[in-house]
């Protein structure tokens, strides 16, 4: 059997990655495609659990070096036990966020850690996805829409614009470095624009 797809969705803080993972997922299953979807922080049982650590609580809870350490460790969970079994049997994963975020978040927008992001990724996950989209949109009006889901896992939310405002720049960056994989989507649309940008990607690279 072929090895699956692995496609991942990334972004600022509400910008509706997470909503266009989903649509993309929902689209190829009634192709016929074989898909899972799933997510990080999280996506395994043990990465679910750093999750939590990760996501709730005050912004200062912990240092960026011990983000970047319990990031990985959700990240190798998760690739062991869900990524690299399903994409073995030959499903296409679909994943809101993965390894580009840790980039971002502990790397680009703290710059002097992005050293040690790309050894703790090269030495323990070192595996990239196949397609990514970044999903761009204007960091005040994410960060509202971010912030009225309520969701109570508003860690870097709560850390404000001007955080976002540097995320946003480091996920354009990414774009611009490795645009053979990642490509930047215009997420100030409709949802149902933005899915049809995303799929047309997705059939042109198939």
């Amino acid at each position: 059997m072929s090895p699956g797809r692995f496609i991942t969705f990334e972004g600022i803080d509400g910008s509706g990655k997470s909503t266009q993972a989903r649509l993309l997922a929902a689209s190829l299953d009634t192709q016929g495609v074989d898909v899972l979807l799933t997510r990080e922080p999280g996506g395994s049982p043990g990465a679910e659990e750093i999750r939590r650590l990760l996501v709730e609580g005050a912004p200062e809870r912990w240092s960026p070096e011990t983000e970047i350490l319990l990031f990985t460790a959700a990240r190798r969970d998760h690739l062991e036990k869900t990524i690299l079994p399903a994409l073995a049997s030959g499903k296409t994963v679909i994943s809101d966020r993965f390894a580009d975020s840790t980039r971002v978040y502990q790397g680009a927008a703290r710059g002097a850690l992005r050293t040690l992001v790309d050894t703790l990724h090269d030495a323990v996950i070192a595996r990239e996805p196949d397609l990514t989209f970044v999903i761009d949109m204007d960091p005040g009006a994410a960060l509202r829409r971010g912030l009225a889901r309520k969701s109570g896992e508003d860690r870097f939310e709560d850390m404000g614009e001007s955080f976002q405002e540097k995320l946003r720049a480091g996920f354009k960056d990414l774009v611009a470095a490795q645009p053979d994989r990642c490509h930047l989507i215009d997420g100030a649309r409709a949802p149902d624009d933005v899915a049809r940008s995303v799929a047309d990607i997705v059939r042109a690279q198939a």
